[in-house]
């Protein structure tokens, strides 16, 4: 516990405003090693590309057992920090949320996204009052546990398009920003926020670390530094791109018979020293 301490005060403080902490996002144990290989500072699970790597669809359809699993293969695999994204807590409840906080810790993990998403409601996010709650209790178990957990609250106002208009959806993710750093969330993620003007203003609005999603089109690190971001992770970004690689060269070898599409690929001696260490 003392080692998971240090590291999670490790993690925390990589978040610094206009030198933001950049995640590429990994999804297995191979994945994860392969990213701590190209220099990154802690790994950041993404709980979509995780979830279709255990045969999964992503959206609270994963078991909390198979997810914590996965994490804990990684948090062992690579010697920097891990934050793990449990996506709404694997949980019905706030105790629930406890529960899987605890299991994150046990998996050796310092961080975890939650994110406000509802799934399969006629509601987009849960209610602030209920989402607070669910904070409270993560942060609760943590602090129990005596870990300075970093508690991502993630905020889906721009990624579901909740909001009549941009000032509205602007207030309304600064409001729920507010309700869940009070409950006590470290940072606050505002994935599908990209433009250079809404993210200034959220930063600028939210009394916390910022974590900005980017993909294709989005503005660079370096922008995105200079703006007052804290965090910069791509999400499901590079599963996507692989299961992309995957899809093509298949086609291609099964269509055309050729195999231009694995060029590029990965040494097969690089690979199997990372995974035979």
């Amino acid at each position: 516990m003392t080692n998971q301490h240090a590291t999670a005060t490790a993690f925390r403080a990589l978040h610094t405003p206009g030198t933001p902490l950049v995640l590429p996002n990994a999804w297995d144990l191979a994945s994860a090693r392969v990213v701590e290989s190209a220099g990154a500072a802690a790994v950041a699970t993404t709980s979509a590309g995780l979830a279709w790597a255990l045969g999964a669809a992503d959206g609270d359809r994963l078991p909390r057992d198979r997810a914590l699993a996965a994490v804990a293969a990684i948090t062992a695999a690579v010697d920097v920090p891990v934050t793990a994204d449990i996506e709404s807590g694997y949980a019905k409840d706030a105790a629930g949320v406890a529960d899987t906080v605890r299991a994150v810790l046990a998996a050796g993990a310092v961080g975890v996204n939650i994110e406000d998403a509802l799934y399969g409601a006629a509601e987009p996010l849960r209610p602030v009052a209920e989402q607070a709650e669910r904070i409270a209790a993560a942060r609760g178990a943590a602090d129990a546990a005596g870990v300075p957990l970093f508690v991502n609250a993630r905020v889906d106002t721009y990624l579901r398009g909740v909001g009549d208009g941009p000032d509205a959806r602007l207030a309304l993710t600064l409001e729920r920003a507010a309700a869940f750093l009070a409950a006590g969330a470290d940072g606050v993620f505002v994935p599908g926020a990209v433009a250079p003007d809404t993210v200034k203003a959220l930063v600028e609005g939210v009394d916390g670390p910022l974590n900005v999603m980017v993909g294709p089109g989005a503005p660079t690190v370096a922008e995105l530094a200079g703006l007052g971001v804290a965090r910069v992770s791509v999400g499901s970004g590079i599963a996507q791109a692989v299961h992309a690689l995957v899809r093509d060269a298949a086609r291609e070898l099964l269509t055309e018979g050729t195999y231009a599409s694995l060029a590029g690929g990965l040494d097969y001696g690089e690979l199997n020293g990372l995974l035979g260490r």
